[in-house]
């Protein structure tokens, strides 16, 4: 697929809009842009397009291919668009909504014409048929507003040749066989209720992973020196008026009355955090002062937007506040970097980092903002990090330092931050007292390491496809006895396994030993331990992995040795 690809994607949404008009001429075209794998067009039509419309517009699109139709650009005025336009009522309303000093442009490409500003390739027999396939068709209203009709999107992949299609078809293959929702389930994890959309439920097994998740930050966060603290889910109005939420986040923010008067739910922990700093008097010594908190908080999100654990509306974050001096601002944020490496290193995770500056809705002054960009800067660069610059990003009360971890499937995910605060140490009168005795303002740090817990367990079930490493794995060894008459020796070694800390079950369902091989196999417990009546009487058992592999036999100490070792490291 010669040339651009945008441009290449672009110029196969029209084809693909064109094969349309030839086939069901009576339909409506609304837009039809070029996106990240592909492309897709809104149509509006008596037609419901299934899988044989599908096939069909295909058909079509590869005859328009071979015609080698030449697109040509060109331009109209504003009353000669209209009336070009006047049978589609879609293009109408967007020639309409343009600026009148702007440019109505117009392609051509044999009988079709449509309004689209470009760019696309010179022919269409530039396009390889091949590398093309269209995908799926779902509901999508018009310009975005659920008071509007509803259209019909109709996407479809474009890639240079086949063999990038192919891939590309392929990686779909493996991430829907990673989905967490789909892993979550069978797994025995979590689930998302229709009596709480957007509330996750977490299972026996997902506790045990999630707190293992949360063992291994309380422990880095403790050795960081990190103390932590725990505060209301539900706080006075004023309280986010007074800090800047209400004015600047209230379309995310649930509310509810107590006693005649306004609360919030909390969509984050900052406020609190800072009630806490603010409820004794700090000397200079004190700081810097790291307050880490795994706090519940609640966020308004639109039901179309919820996904699995990735966009939920109840989330644990793991917040922490440091307030310090400015000259201690470096090597605090050198610290947060070096605890994300360390945390992220855990899972084998790279990342990327983004600098995101001052959003257009924000509050202070611009110097604040400026200072404290500058300062963010400083300390990448003397950390040696690279990253780029992300304008108008930030937070609405301080710019931040974003880190996006890479899977083992090349997606990206953003996770960690740091935000540099000025503001809301100023809106809440912080201090401290100097050693020259004078009151000073702190400055504050906003950070999370994990961000959203069940985010970044959703991530890590696909991460992992659902094969944990042993120490974060739910069940870790499945001790399987080959008859009855091994039951004992089974529970007497699973006891031990439990007693060195590592969790245990034993299967003594009346089944055959492949049946409970393959049943530990697809819960993907990392280890099976087969017993039978060789074992119990040397005191042995016969290894297996959940890959399918026979680690052979060994004396059952040696074994629980090893795999208290394994866990214990994290590996």
């Amino acid at each position: 697929m010669g040339g651009d690809l945008q441009a290449a994607r672009h110029s196969a949404s029209h084809v693909m809009a064109q094969a349309i008009k030839r086939l069901y001429p009576d339909s409506k075209l609304a837009i039809g842009p070029a996106i990240a794998d592909g492309f897709y067009y809104d149509i509006d039509s008596d037609i419901t397009f299934g899988e044989e419309q599908l096939e069909a517009i295909y058909a079509e699109m590869k005859k328009i291919i071979k015609e080698n139709l030449k697109i040509e650009r060109f331009e109209l005025s504003r009353k000669d668009a209209l009336a070009l336009m006047k049978d589609e009522p879609y293009k109408l309303e967007l020639i309409n909504d343009l600026p009148e000093d702007e440019v109505i442009s117009f392609y051509k490409q044999g009988e079709f014409t449509d309004l689209c500003a470009g760019p696309h390739v010179s022919h269409t027999g530039r396009l390889k048929a091949n590398a093309i396939q269209l995908r799926s068709v779902t509901g999508a209203y018009w310009r975005g507003d659920s008071n509007r009709k509803m259209l019909q999107r109709i996407y479809g992949f474009a890639f240079a040749n086949k063999e990038e299609l192919d891939a590309h078809l392929n990686f779909l293959e493996e991430a829907k066989k990673r989905d967490h929702r789909k892993l979550g389930r069978e797994l025995g994890l979590f689930a998302l209720m229709e009596e709480g959309p957007g509330f996750p439920f977490f299972f026996p097994k997902g506790m045990t992973l999630k707190n293992e998740l949360l063992k291994l930050w309380r422990e880095l966060h403790q050795k960081a020196g990190y103390m932590e603290i725990s505060t209301p889910i539900i706080l006075s109005r004023s309280l986010w008026e007074r800090s800047g939420h209400w004015d600047n986040y209230r379309e995310h923010m649930y509310t509810t009355v107590i006693d005649e008067q306004d609360f919030v739910v909390k969509p984050m922990n900052c406020p609190g955090g800072i009630l806490y700093y603010d409820s004794e008097p700090h000397s200079y010594r004190e700081l810097p002062l790291r307050v880490a908190e795994l706090g519940i908080v609640h966020r308004h999100e639109l039901s179309g937007v919820l996904h699995g654990l990735m966009r939920v509306r109840e989330f644990t974050q793991d917040d922490a506040h440091i307030f310090m001096t400015h000259e201690q601002i470096p090597d605090e944020i050198k610290g947060v970097i070096s605890l994300i490496d360390e945390f992220y290193g855990k899972f084998g995770f790279k990342y990327h980092i983004e600098l995101s500056t001052m959003p257009e809705k924000h509050i202070g002054d611009v110097e604040l903002w400026d200072e404290a960009t500058a300062t963010l800067q400083t300390a990448l660069n003397d950390s040696g990090k690279d990253y780029v610059i992300n304008e108008g990003d930030g937070a609405f009360y301080g710019p931040k330092i974003d880190f996006h971890l890479e899977d083992c499937l090349g997606r990206t995910w953003q996770c960690g931050t740091i935000q540099l605060d000025f503001n809301l140490p100023n809106r809440f009168d912080l201090g401290y007292v100097s050693a020259d005795g004078e009151k000073r303002r702190p400055v504050m740090i906003h950070r999370v390491v994990i961000g959203s817990v069940e985010r970044f367990i959703g991530i890590l079930i696909e991460h992992y496809a659902g094969a944990f490493p042993l120490w974060l794995a739910p069940l870790q060894v499945a001790v399987l006895p080959i008859t009855d008459r091994a039951n004992d020796y089974a529970a007497k070694i699973s006891a031990q396994l439990e007693a060195a800390g590592l969790r245990a079950e034993t299967d003594v369902r009346n089944e055959k030993i492949g049946f409970k091989i393959r049943a530990a196999q697809l819960q993907k417990i990392p280890y099976m331990l087969v017993v039978g009546d060789k074992e119990a009487e040397a005191g042995t058992v016969s290894v297996r992995t959940r890959s399918g592999g026979d680690l052979g036999v060994s004396a059952f100490d040696e074994v629980l040795a090893k795999l208290k070792e394994e866990s214990e490291s994290r590996a």
